[in-house]
């Protein structure tokens, strides 16, 4: 983070996100202050919230994708979720305290993972010590750990020192067949350990926290169950290698830091606020919209929820809205939960221009995919530069005439342009395509000229 200055934020965003310079500024700032924020003495540091922000704009501008790549390129626990989950017409849906769980376990995963892949090479070690023990067991009177030779006390004899070392040779012979590949299609009985709980409890609203308390109290209760079963000793291999990992490291640990994650550096994108923005009206739906804004203005605020892994504050998780707000205006909202999302930022609406770009310029440019999937069939596709104005030109004018639906429209036309060839690829072999804007009139012009067949089909 000491060199994500908010220039280069900016500019990595740049990389994957068209345009919506205010809204990469915003976020820029919001992620700069978290560093800022860690170089400030304790009494300070607790004092500075994150300034939370909602983004206006129409759907298919590039709202979720800013969040996404942000939480990416400061390594945090993100998580999107639909406002209007937590509504229903007449009751609230689910619990909203929900997602601050969800995205726990989303940070769990994220630093088991880390801790995993430091302790990889340890674990597959002795992963291929265990398997190496399972295509050849030790003999008899092996005592003391899998694939170590010793005597055997107060049992009889000790192994001939002859087969102690015909053992060893044979073992490191199996050893390099399996390095070689060569015993990739041998099958060995491996141990799983599962835990069965006797019945589930179906997740619905107010049911989380009974089914978490439930799951701990029974938890201790219900030992694991070994079961054994036979696979080809790659998949052996993988399963025994995730056992000795989950062995080296230290879930205490591991649980302690992905909720200091959470709380430190989490982010939570809520799209579709809007839906939940009450209008004005006392009667209907509404009531139900203005509950769900009460109950998440505490998570917002900061509040502290339970999970199963422990107690996880909210005060400085980052929350990014987003809606369209066609129907309603930011300042439809209570004006408590206003207050808690100080920074307002509009997105353009994209046209042609935008689209042009967006075909072409990102690392995950949409032509770029799309060649790159044809030439795994052998295909070779040449995109003009003509053919690729036209597809801007169709995607704009489409969305002008019915619903605008940004740059999603561009998936739309793209995969009715290579319907025909994706369909085909198979058979053709070492295929060459060249799309101009010919091509690209061929395959579209009559969807567009008619309005009624281009609402269903583009």
């Amino acid at each position: 983070m000491d060199n994500l200055t908010p220039r280069k934020i900016v500019e990595e965003l740049d990389k994957y996100i068209i345009g919506q310079n205010k809204a990469k500024k915003a976020v820029a700032i919001a992620l700069r202050n978290r560093w800022r924020r860690q170089q400030l003495s304790p009494e300070l540091k607790d004092e500075v919230l994150p300034k939370n922000i909602i983004m206006i704009g129409p759907t298919g501008v590039g709202k979720t994708e800013i969040a996404r790549r942000l939480a990416k390129l400061a390594n945090a626990p993100f998580l999107k979720i639909e406002a209007s989950k937590f509504t229903e017409v007449g009751y609230v849906g689910r619990d909203v305290e929900s997602m601050i769980r969800d995205l726990t376990e989303i940070s769990l995963n994220m630093v088991k993972a880390e801790h995993i892949k430091k302790v990889q090479g340890k674990a597959e070690s002795f992963a291929e010590e265990r398997l190496l023990d399972l295509l050849l067991p030790s003999p008899r009177s092996v005592a003391g750990r899998p694939g170590r030779l010793a005597e055997e006390s107060g049992r009889g004899a000790s192994i001939p020192e002859e087969e102690k070392e015909k053992y060893k040779e044979t073992r490191e012979r199996l050893r390099q067949q399996f390095k070689e590949g060569k015993l990739d299609n041998r099958y060995v009985d491996v141990e799983v350990r599962e835990k069965v709980m006797p019945f589930g409890v179906i997740s619905n609203v107010g049911l989380e926290e009974l089914e978490i308390n439930l799951k701990e109290m029974l938890g201790g209760l219900i030992p694991d169950k070994a079961k054994r079963k036979k696979a080809k000793v790659p998949e052996a291999l993988r399963i025994l290698v995730q056992e000795e990992a989950n062995k080296l490291i230290d879930m205490e640990n591991v649980i302690k830091e992905a909720i200091d994650r959470v709380q430190q550096t989490g982010i939570i994108f809520l799209d579709e606020i809007d839906k939940i923005a009450s209008r004005g009206h006392a009667h209907g739906p509404d009531v139900s919209r203005e509950g769900v804004q009460r109950d998440l203005l505490p998570v917002v605020e900061g509040t502290t929820v339970t999970t199963k892994h422990g107690h996880v504050k909210t005060e400085h998780i980052l929350f990014i809205a987003a809606g369209a707000f066609h129907m309603s205006k930011p300042s439809d909202l209570i004006p408590e939960l206003q207050g808690r999302f100080p920074i307002r930022v509009e997105l353009d609406p994209l046209g042609k221009d935008e689209f042009i770009r967006i075909l072409t310029e990102p690392h995950n440019a949409l032509i770029k995919q799309y060649t790159a999937l044809l030439a795994t069939e052998n295909i070779e596709i040449d995109f003009k530069e003509n053919s690729i104005e036209e597809i801007a030109e169709i995607a704009a004018t489409v969305n002008e005439k019915t619903e605008n639906i940004g740059a999603r429209r561009l998936h739309t036309v793209l995969e009715k342009i290579l319907e025909d060839i994706s369909f085909e690829a198979p058979e053709r072999k070492n295929g060459r395509l060249t799309i101009d804007r010919g091509y690209v009139r061929d395959k579209l012009i009559d969807i567009v000229k008619d309005e009624d067949l281009s609402r269903y089909i583009l």
